[in-house]
């Protein structure tokens, strides 16, 4: 006999994929509670992540023209498609999920159209009858605090909390297995292309480290989307083994699943390491605060001067010449932060019992900055 239905709860997280991970925990809290489904809205970069999260009974999705870059007109047919598939599917509820810098209010007025008649979200803006449930960020909750934990809040305050069991960690659904691409003898990712400019470490750094890895005795599989195929080749050069391109998202999680460490900027692929679980070399440019973006839960090694002169710009190109607060992390660094990391989980036990008892980030040593 199936789950009995009463309420299909809509939650938005409109962003990339990586913003759609990060909001995975808040979708179990509402999918666990009695009678409810969990109708998740993604944008199109969220949603191959959404289709992964556990509790997301079906994922729509709509391109936000204040939220995706470039944006589609806000025309009335556009806005109309939206308020068409909201009520097809049935929600009456809402939790909105945003940033420190986004605002929940024009979602919410136009879901307001669509007959959801209880929303809530986090606000820094009179909210007036467009939220039922109003957080104001910096009084009723910090804002440096991880963007999980910020998602939680949101749901919390509608009424969702996560049951007992769940300990808030990142999760997928079941994916499939990648060892058809990655091969069965251990190895380290490398993913080095990331969704802005001012969060890339350079691409000849990148090849470094993978030549270094190697030597190491590594064997390094190098990740990328199909826009990345050439950046791939020339970071995995003749040591590397180039999956450029040939991965989906669901594809790249089993593959990331399968290493011992990922060596990642701050974009998609390393909250889908924090996901499967993997530990994370994280080479964090200091534009958004690490507090709130570093890879959630999992053995970290974060590089990169988190007090940069660009530091909290949110700056999509580098408003710094040279790209100091990244390009000053050494690739033998990189390769340092590796060792210490697979070490360290060597030490607590075997690949896959740690990934299911799930390591604290200070386990590692959770470096801070771009110098030795």
């Amino acid at each position: 006999m199936g789950r009995r239905v009463s309420r299909r709860v809509l939650v938005a997280r409109l962003d990339g994929a990586g913003d759609v991970l990060l909001a995975g925990p808040a979708v179990r809290a509402v999918a666990s509670a009695p009678g409810v489904e969990a109708v998740l809205l993604a944008g199109p970069a969220g949603t191959p992540a959404a289709r992964l999260l556990p509790g997301a009974a079906q994922v729509l999705e709509w391109s936000c023209p204040w939220i995706v870059n470039p944006a589609p007109e806000p025309s009335p047919a556009h806005l109309a498609a939206l308020v068409d598939m909201v009520r097809a599917a049935g929600t009456r509820e809402a939790v909105i999920l945003t940033s420190f810098h986004q605002s929940p209010l024009p979602l919410a007025l136009v879901l307001r159209t669509a007959g959801v008649h209880t929303i809530t979200g986090a606000s820094t803006d009179y909210a007036g009858a467009l939220l039922d449930q109003r957080l104001r960020p910096g009084e009723d909750f910090p804002e440096d605090q991880p963007e999980p934990e910020r998602n939680l809040r949101i749901a919390a305050a509608a009424g969702f909390r996560l049951p007992a069991g769940d300990d808030g960690r990142l999760r997928l659904g079941p994916l499939p297995d990648a060892g058809h691409l990655a091969g069965d003898d251990p190895y380290v990712v490398v993913h080095p292309g990331t969704a802005v400019p001012a969060r890339a470490w350079p691409a000849l750094h990148y090849a470094a480290a993978v030549e270094l890895l190697t030597a190491a005795g590594y064997r390094v599989v190098v990740t990328g989307g199909p826009g990345e195929k050439a950046l791939t080749a020339t970071v995995a050069g003749v040591a590397g083994l180039d999956l450029g391109g040939r991965t989906d998202l669901a594809s790249l999680a089993g593959v990331l699943a399968g290493a011992d460490a990922v060596v990642v900027g701050n974009t998609g692929p390393a909250h889908l390491a924090a996901a499967v679980g993997t530990p994370v070399v994280s080479l964090f440019a200091p534009v958004v605060p690490a507090v709130r973006w570093a890879p959630y839960r999992v053995p970290l090694e974060l590089l990169g001067d988190q007090q940069g002169p660009c530091r909290l710009s949110r700056a999509r190109t580098c408003p710094v010449p040279g790209h100091p607060c990244l390009s000053g992390v050494a690739p033998e660094q990189v390769v340092e932060a590796v060792q210490r990391l697979v070490r360290g989980v060597s030490s607590l036990g075997t690949r896959r019992e740690t990934r299911h008892g799930g390591l604290p980030a200070h386990v590692s040593g959770h470096r801070r900055a771009g110098k030795p």
